[in-house]
């Protein structure tokens, strides 16, 4: 079994219809992982366990995001779909309901995830990724975590972040990083490189326009 996942757009509209659903191995691709677990039966329960186990686990939560029952929901649903990404994994094992996540892949584009009751989901550190509800607006997801918690969102660009160095090497190996002005940044947009990642500060201060932009071209 696989979870639906299918290409969207930047602001998480489908791109055409009806969709064109992608195997598992698109998503194993980009380092996701999943399993799918029945809550209501025991069975799932010991296969958990032995996940937990396995991959250290120790921390577990709760978290039920829906307009009743999330403190600052407006805020927080917001801040769960701006794209970022977390130096740890994120694992999430849906428990009710349903939402998307979405991951980019190697080429920048956007792959949505449909999570369901039983879907549970481990993305890799470093990948940039967001979540949103779909609409039936809740779900119920555990949160699992080696060691303490951390729930800080790193929002793009990370590209000098270690996580995401070694995401990229182990994911897209064919990707090489470049130090590019802007007057070159420009160029490369002339000519059409629609995928190209563009890893400035975020700011056009007079003064970091005049840094050399970080930027990374897939030469596959």
């Amino acid at each position: 079994m696989a979870p639906q996942a299918w290409v969207v757009a930047e602001n998480g509209e489908d791109l055409q219809r009806p969709r064109e659903f992608l195997p598992l191995s698109k998503l194993e691709d980009v380092g996701v992982l999943y399993w799918h677990l029945d809550p209501k039966k025991s069975e799932s329960e010991e296969e958990l366990v032995k996940i937990r186990k396995d991959r250290g686990y120790s921390y577990m939560d709760l978290i039920e995001i829906c307009p009743d029952k999330l403190e600052n929901y407006e805020e927080k649903v917001k801040n769960f779909f701006r794209e970022h990404m977390h130096p740890d994994e994120e694992i999430r094992y849906c428990l009710e309901g349903s939402g998307y996540f979405d991951v980019r892949d190697k080429d920048d584009k956007w792959i949505r995830i449909w999570i369901k009751e039983g879907d549970m989901i481990i993305l890799p550190a470093g990948i940039y990724h967001r979540f949103t509800l779909d609409s039936a607006k809740y779900t119920k997801l555990m949160r699992l975590f080696i060691g303490e918690p951390v729930w800080t969102a790193l929002n793009r660009p990370q590209e000098d972040h270690l996580a995401r160095q070694e995401y990229v090497k182990n994911n897209f190996p064919t990707m090489q990083l470049y130090k590019v002005s802007l007057l070159e940044r420009q160029v490369f947009k002339v000519m059409g490189f629609g995928s190209l990642y563009l890893f400035a500060s975020g700011s056009d201060s007079a003064k970091e326009l005049a840094e050399p932009y970080e930027t990374s071209l897939n030469i596959s």
